[in-house]
Order: structure tokens, then sequence, then C-alpha cells
């Protein structure tokens, strides 16, 4: 049987938890995203941020930007309502690991986050994820642990692996079990594109002095946290972070009636290049959840407002589908479509 995952609080709590915090009650809790470079994955946490605010988050989305994010950028994330805080790269111990994808090492500087102790919880948030239901109540889980939901290792990028050569997933452990003469089963592992943390100094600079003995694997600092946070992960329900494999590879476990959050990032699936070429991107569910990403990055009513009730600097689509950011720049208009580094 796979593990129970901890249950969804309940609404009530959560409510209260909202009203106190709109009434001016302090409570240190934010979202957070990272990004890097001048490309197109701005569009995905403009989207990220205008999800959260169609759900009614009591909370604000904090954007940890690397140093070649460009003025530009931050202008558009700072007018959708987001806090930016500019973090220094943190790279692993030169090594000649091929990683899953050749971007991932630059995602070590993720890292940074446990550096943000003004706040005493957050929840960290992938920016090719949409959040389509509150997930406020998770702030409320018991401190000490770091929670998450656990991946599927039934892709091709886990080959590498042996759970992918023998066919092994823990998200259904009885359709394959682990056989008793490779030893002990492995530690449980989550998906690192959504956890929940406790942001602390302590822990901050030991991740970083671990960083620098332990041996790089193919999916980076995913890899890396699974290790350093095995004996306190817990677990949460697929509800609160739907990779999308899961689809096609655990159909059974998936309800997207009760999908909360939603994790583009199997091939082709990243709404703001989706084209339906790839393997998997005609299904019909895909099709709806990109569609439900546009819905809301759309979705002017959601444009974050000033407390003056003047419109921000937002985001628009040209012509041809890039990316226009409309800003109080010299220039109002700059056209983006670079590859993105994050």
């Amino acid at each position: 049987m796979s593990p129970t995952p901890i249950a969804t609080l309940s609404k009530t709590k959560l409510e209260s938890n909202s009203n106190n915090y709109l009434k001016g009650r302090k409570l240190a809790y934010a979202y957070v995203t990272f990004l890097a470079g001048n490309g197109d994955y701005i569009k995905g946490v403009v989207g990220l941020s205008k999800g959260l605010r169609k759900v009614n988050s009591g909370y604000p989305l904090v954007v940890a930007v690397l140093p070649d994010v460009p003025v530009e950028h931050r202008r558009v994330l700072e007018g959708e309502g987001c806090i930016v805080r500019e973090i220094q790269p943190v790279y692993p111990p030169e090594n000649q690991t091929e990683f899953a994808m050749a971007y991932y090492v630059i995602n070590y500087s993720k890292l940074r986050i446990w550096e943000f102790v003004e706040y005493e919880k957050m929840i960290y948030l992938d920016g090719d994820i949409q959040v389509l239901d509150n997930i406020d109540h998770l702030f409320d889980l018991p401190s000490g642990h770091l929670y998450a939901v656990m991946d599927c290792f039934c892709e091709k990028t886990w080959s590498h692996t042996p759970q992918y050569k023998i066919g092994y997933c823990q998200q259904s452990p009885e359709k394959v079990r682990w056989p008793e003469e490779m030893g002990p089963k492995p530690s449980l592992f989550f998906n690192a594109g959504m956890f929940v943390f406790e942001p602390d100094m302590n822990t901050y600079h030991d991740l970083l002095k671990t960083l620098r003995v332990t041996p790089v694997t193919p999916f980076a600092e995913q890899d890396f946290l699974n290790l350093y946070f095995k004996d306190i992960y817990k677990p949460i329900p697929l509800i609160y972070n739907l990779v999308l494999a899961m689809l096609w590879r655990h159909p059974e476990n998936v309800d997207l009636e009760k999908v909360k959050v939603v994790h583009y990032c199997a091939a082709g699936s990243k709404p703001w290049r989706y084209t339906g070429k790839e393997e998997n991107m005609q299904r019909e569910d895909i099709k709806m959840l990109v569609k439900k990403w546009w819905d809301i990055y759309n979705d002017k009513s959601l444009d974050y407002k000033n407390v003056n009730g003047n419109m921000a600097a937002h985001v628009t689509t040209g012509n041809n589908g890039e990316m226009v950011l409309a800003s109080s720049l010299t220039d109002p208009k700059v056209v983006v479509c670079a590859p993105s580094a994050a």
C-alpha cells in the first residue's frame, strides 16, 4: 500500500486564518517561486500570481530572481503585486554529471529561499505551476517537517534509476514490488516543484555546506533536497502537485475534479509554449488544463490593482503569441521571446 498522505485541513480553519490576515494580523507566511534569465518563464510566474489571486489566497508571492533577470521583468512582477528578491546563484561542486535536463544546474539556486527567515513558513511553487483552488490551509500543517507530493518514476527521465529499470513506482508500489535481493526499498521521493518548508538560517548554511560534499546527481537540487530532508519529509496528496504524467502513468490515482495544483512539467505541456505536437499533448485532459491556464493568464479582472485602484504594469500577448511588457519604461513595449534559463 502507498503511504497515506496527510489529509487536507479544514476549510473553517483556512477561512479563519485568511480573515485574520485581512484584518491586519501579521501572519508570516508567503508563497515563493524562482526565476532566472530573460526568457519566457516570466509568463509562468505572472500566470501563477494571477492564479493565486483568483483563488483568493491571503498571502503574497515572493519571486526569488537571479541577477540575470532584467529590470523590465522585475517591474512587471512588482506590477503584478509580487515581492521581488534578488538572490545569488548556487552551483554544485565541479562534476561530470549529465543532468536529466541541462538547465537543472541553475536550480540549485533555489536553496537560497531557506534564507528568507522573515517568513515563518513558505510554500514553494515552480513557475510552471498553476493553482486552481485555495491551498492556504497548508500553512497550518504541523511545523518541523517538509511537505510535498511523491514523484512518479515512470517517465524516461528516470531511465538511469533502478526503479525505472524494474518498473517500480512509489505511486503504485503494489503493481511491481521492490525485490528483496535489491536491498532496502528506496526512501520516499518527492517532486520538488512544490513543497511546504520553514526558512531557517541554520538549515540554510547547512544546506550549502552539505552541497559542497554531496555527489551531484541527474535531478540536481531535487535529488539533493530529497537526500537532505528524507528524515523529516511527509507526503501530502497528489492534488497539491499534479505532475501531468500521472494522467497516463497512474490515471487510477487522479481525480481531476479535486486537483488544486497543476504542474505543467511534461514535455510540451508548458501552456505558453504549447503546440500539441509532443507525445500525449493531444489528450483532451491536457488540452483542458492548458486552456485553464490561459483562461487565468488572459483574465484582465485578475490584473493586480494597487491601493489607489490604478492598474499596474502587466503582461499582454502580441499578435504572434509573443509576450509584450507594458510598463513605465522609456520603450513602453518590450518584446521577450528568448528561451528561459529556468
